[in-house]
């Protein structure tokens, strides 16, 4: 599969994405998260997607893919994918495999190559995935990747993709579990004036913030979510969501997130 993928988008006006994240699907099918069936909830998100907003240019699932980082998980998630018909691209957060992700995801409508090419717009998805730990950090070929993309296509918008918040997000204990090396990212995006949006998940909660001129946005998880501002877990009865965006010619951005529920 290559690294970089070029797509033709549907509308000459906009690009229209949706991101899906933190979807945790189990191996087992009777498994659930703190009581909640994932699959369930991602086949709910997904039918919710289908019936107002469809059908997107693309599909970005940032990471937290699986619960237990098993090929049958993958197979599972991948069949729910699949079934969309569109485009997907996914990247690994914490509680994924990254080798067995690659192996087992990329199918048919189904990628993991690091970014994507539209007419105006280049999305690039990075990998934060660090070993044994909730946390994250771009390695040094991520970041050279991020740096070389940014400097290749300095006449294209940009939306940057990672499963880890590169800021504190105001929830102590999901601040103690982002990504380990902001200043090393920052001081690539601040080099660019055409980094438009930098979006994540991880945090189980709508973020909304700025840096600079770029927009910072998280997502809520298709599954379980998580109380703003807790000092520890707490679950947020809110409903499982997604996000929408819109990214036009100009570098103007529109983007919603939906609850499915």
């Amino acid at each position: 599969m290559p690294s970089i993928i070029s797509l033709k988008q549907r509308d000459a006006e906009f690009v229209r994405l949706i991101q899906f994240t933190d979807t945790h699907i189990f191996s087992d099918p009777a498994a659930t998260f703190d009581g909640v069936d994932t699959t369930q909830s991602l086949q709910t998100v997904i039918s919710h997607a289908r019936k107002f907003n469809w059908p997107p240019d693309a599909i970005l699932v940032t990471g937290d893919l699986v619960h237990d980082p098993v090929p049958a998980a993958y197979e599972r998630l991948r069949d729910m994918l699949m079934a969309t018909g569109q485009a997907v691209f996914c990247i690994p957060g914490n509680h994924d495999d990254p080798g067995i992700m690659h192996k087992v995801l990329q199918r048919e409508n189904i990628m993991t190559s690091r970014a994507i090419l539209f007419s105006d717009w280049l999305v690039l998805m990075l990998d934060t995935f660090l070993p044994r730990t909730h946390a994250g950090m771009l390695q040094q070929e991520e970041l050279a990747f991020l740096d070389r993309q940014l400097n290749e296509n300095r006449k294209k918008h940009v939306l940057v993709c990672l499963h880890h918040p590169p800021v504190p997000v105001g929830s102590p204990w999901m601040d103690t579990m982002g990504l380990r090396n902001p200043d090393a990212f920052f001081s690539i995006v601040d080099k660019y004036s055409h980094v438009r949006v930098i979006l994540w998940g991880h945090i189980h909660q709508q973020f909304n913030s700025q840096h600079n001129q770029v927009k910072l946005l998280a997502t809520p998880s298709t599954c379980v979510q998580f109380m703003p501002k807790a000092d520890g877990y707490i679950r947020d009865n809110t409903a499982p969501g997604y996000r929408i965006l819109k990214l036009f010619i100009n570098g103007e951005t529109e983007t919603e997130v939906i609850r499915a529920g």
